[in-house]
């Protein structure tokens, strides 16, 4: 397997989580939004979306971070990202969408720099909007933490939850976002980066990264 990602990307950064729990190997290729490397036609013409992840498995190139989350649970089962109950698994559907849908939809890169560069915002105002739909959907999130009653994790340990929830959680910090009104995400976020799956997929552990 091959990952073209970009460092910071948070699907990226879900991807990679993802991959490390199932114990599967794969190679990274850095693809550099910063010089907008997902936009070039050699690119595009693997991955119309112009976008990473992209991950190279059994002869194909596929895109779009949830649906090679639902993918790889399909095709390597073991452990699973979902639990076996219905009812848990949507639950773990419900906050990981939620935080896919109505936090990264808004707040990644190209809606980032449409805000500055098209609409002249500075970056002060910017990161009032970032941390505004962080709120919008975080605090709802913590709420359905609290009425479930989790322990370290949403249920016996990491899943897909937690492998969108990581990479948010990070983006949230970059952007001075307090989680003292937050304690099962941060409680949750605690026990997955004392594990070895999340601490290899971090950022800062990534051939790319500049640290």
């Amino acid at each position: 397997m091959r990952l073209h990602a970009y460092f910071r990307s948070s699907t990226s950064y879900r991807l990679r989580i993802a991959l490390n729990l199932k114990g599967l190997e794969y190679e990274v290729v850095p693809v550099d939004l910063r010089t907008s490397q997902q936009k070039d036609s050699a690119f595009t013409a693997r991955n119309p979306f112009g976008s990473v992840p992209m991950l190279e498995a059994d002869g194909r190139d596929r895109a779009q971070s949830m649906a090679l989350l639902e993918w790889l649970d399909e095709a390597y089962p073991e452990p699973p990202l979902l639990p076996a109950g219905i009812e848990d698994r949507y639950t773990a559907r419900e906050l990981a969408y939620g935080i896919a849908t109505e936090i990264h939809a808004v707040n990644n890169l190209p809606v980032l720099n449409y805000l500055k560069n098209e609409l002249g915002h500075s970056q002060d105002e910017i990161d009032v909007w970032y941390r505004h739909w962080l709120a919008r959907t975080l605090d709802p999130v913590e709420r359905l933490l609290a009425q479930i009653g989790t322990g370290d994790f949403l249920f016996d340990g990491p899943g897909l939850f937690e492998v969108v929830l990581l990479p948010q959680v990070y983006n949230a910090r970059k952007f001075a976002f307090g989680f003292s009104a937050h304690p099962h995400i941060e409680r949750i976020e605690g026990a997955c980066l004392a594990l070895p799956a999340f601490q290899r997929a971090h950022p800062d552990n990534q051939p790319d990264s500049p640290q």
